[in-house]
Formats: structure tokens, C-alpha cells, sequence
């Protein structure tokens, strides 16, 4: 299966189809910016008029306050709520982590790969590792009881998977949607 460029993902999200990684290598957000015309927020709005984030809704939340947690700032297709960057960990306030990171090495080439040095370009360029970083394979964590997705500034930025069932309605025609855990 050819791996899937990081400016061309999740439509769950938002995203929309570009082949533009080729101008921007390893800068997502740059990538988005200027290939989407994303705002200062990560955002823009689709020919439908829907206005919808591709990295950190910056305007959902105030992200330079860590002097408290982040709030809600929406809910996702499964129910769960997105917090911003900032959660409490028993008294301190801090950004939480990814628990991604880029493989090391080379891309499998040939008809079906890209090829190439694992770079941050495609999906695929990044791995899960438990424990790495606070939060699940989805971006997502329990605090003080409650599972939430967390904004990250590293990949996967919102969410890379949903830990419930996704709502039918939110399914996009035509689109790939985020994977199940």
C-alpha cells in the first residue's frame, strides 16, 4: 500500500488532497500554510463554507498559558472531548507529549513505496511507541477519570485514531477516515 503524505490524510479531520509535500519536505505546518491557505490558526474554510483546522486551533485556546489546564475545545466523532496542550499531572501544569516519533532509516522502495529517508513527509515516517510521550496511539489520555484527545504540536497534532465509534454522520463522502483502535 503506498503510504499517504501527510498533507493528504485523515478527511475525518478535514484534510483535503495535496500533492504538494514535494515543495515543503518535513514541514507539515508550512506545507499546510501555504498549500492550503490555512490562517494563522491552521485553519480555512472548504468551498462548502465549513471552516475546519489541519494542526493546533489556535484560537479555540489560549496555547502560551500554562499557567492552567487547557478546557474543551470540541468534542470528536466518538464523543470523547479534545482538550487543548495543557493538563494538570497531580499539581503541575504542562504540555502533554506525543507518543510518536520518526523512524530512523530508510523507506521500503520500490512500485508501492515511496522510498527515501523516513523524513516526516508521509504518515507512515512516524511510529507509536508506548510510553514515549503521555498519550495513546490517539492522541488521547485519562485524567482525573475522564479520556480525552490532546492537541500535541508534533504529530499527530489532533488525533490519529478514534478510541470509540465514530457517529455515521460524521463519515465524509468519499473520503478515508480515521481508523478504529
Amino acid at each position: 500500500m503506498v503510504s499517504k503524505s501527510i498533507c493528504s490524510p485523515l478527511d475525518a479531520l478535514g484534510f483535503v488532497e495535496a500533492v504538494l509535500t514535494k515543495l515543503y519536505p518535513g514541514d507539515t505546518m508550512q506545507c499546510l500554510q501555504k498549500a492550503l491557505k490555512t490562517d494563522s490558526h491552521h485553519a480555512h474554510t472548504q468551498e462548502n463554507g465549513g471552516y475546519h483546522y489541519h494542526g493546533n486551533p489556535k484560537a479555540l485556546f489560549d496555547d502560551s498559558d500554562n499557567s492552567k489546564a487547557s478546557p474543551v475545545i470540541g468534542f470528536a466523532a466518538d464523543g470523547f472531548p479534545i482538550f487543548g496542550s495543557y493538563f494538570d499531572d497531580n499539581g503541575n501544569i504542562r504540555q502533554v507529549r506525543s507518543s510518536y516519533q520518526l523512524k530512523s532509516g530508510s523507506r521500503p522502495s520500490g512500485a508501492e513505496n515511496p522510498g527515501g529517508t523516513y523524513d516526516g513527509e508521509f504518515d507512515d515516517d512516524y511510529e507509536y511507541v508506548e510510553g514515549f510521550g503521555d498519550l495513546d496511539e490517539c492522541n488521547g489520555m485519562t485524567v482525573n477519570g475522564v479520556y480525552g484527545y490532546y492537541v500535541t504540536d508534533s504529530y499527530p497534532y489532533i488525533m490519529g485514531c478514534f478510541s470509540g465509534t465514530p457517529d455515521h454522520s460524521f463519515r465524509k463522502h468519499g473520503g478515508r477516515a480515521l481508523r478504529n483502535r
